[in-house]
């Protein structure tokens, strides 16, 4: 199967859905009371039609798959989530662009969604590297990918440009699928505890 083939996946606590303007009214009450730190892209939720739009314009260059976060515990959509920077010749995949709203940060929301992801990303596209990037003050979120079992590949330095033109250090971790099996343990052993993402 290839990386931008657009397909629900789902578990036990979350269904992945593919990215629509159905989603648009529960992403803006997601993404409201959001922290919008200096070095995060979270829209506001006057901004989430955009978002999709944008998502959606990559999706259709090949770039992109974005997925929308449905909560099954309260049938609410709770953020965003793609693959994105699809290399398909060379199976290789970055999980990005994720934003949950508060009410689902420290569920096993965030667990789930990246379990479906990454068995996904191995287990029916064959990827040869699964890989997460944050920014290096994003200290939260770098904590989170080593959490999911990531291993820290370097630092980009310099980066990239910011919106404000400040100049972004970028932290890369992935997964190999040498290390998929006990990734995925690990995943589910959180999911069965239901320990905070």
């Amino acid at each position: 199967m290839l990386l931008n083939t657009s397909i629900v996946l789902e578990n036990d606590f979350v269904r992945m859905e593919p990215l629509s303007h159905e989603h648009a009214d529960d992403l803006a009450v997601a993404a409201d009371g959001l922290d919008r730190a200096w070095y995060t892209s979270v829209p506001a939720p006057s901004e989430v039609a955009a978002e999709i739009d944008r998502r959606l314009a990559w999706h259709a260059e090949g770039h992109m798959n974005p997925w929308a976060i449905r909560r099954l515990e309260t049938g609410r959509v709770v953020g965003m989530t793609t693959y994105c920077h699809i290399d398909q010749p060379n199976r290789h995949v970055e999980i990005g662009y994720t934003w949950l709203a508060l009410s689902a940060q420290r569920t096993a929301v965030n667990t789930a969604a990246k379990l479906l992801l990454l068995r996904h990303a191995f287990d029916d596209c064959d990827a040869i590297a699964v890989e997460f990037r944050t920014h290096w003050h994003n200290r939260q979120s770098r904590e989170a990918i080593a959490r999911l079992g990531a291993k820290q590949d370097g630092v980009l330095r310099n980066h990239r440009l910011g919106p404000d033109g400040t100049l972004r250090d970028t932290v890369v971790f992935s997964i190999l699928p040498h290390e998929w099996p006990a990734v995925r343990l690990g995943l589910e052993e959180r999911l069965r505890r239901r320990d905070p993402s």
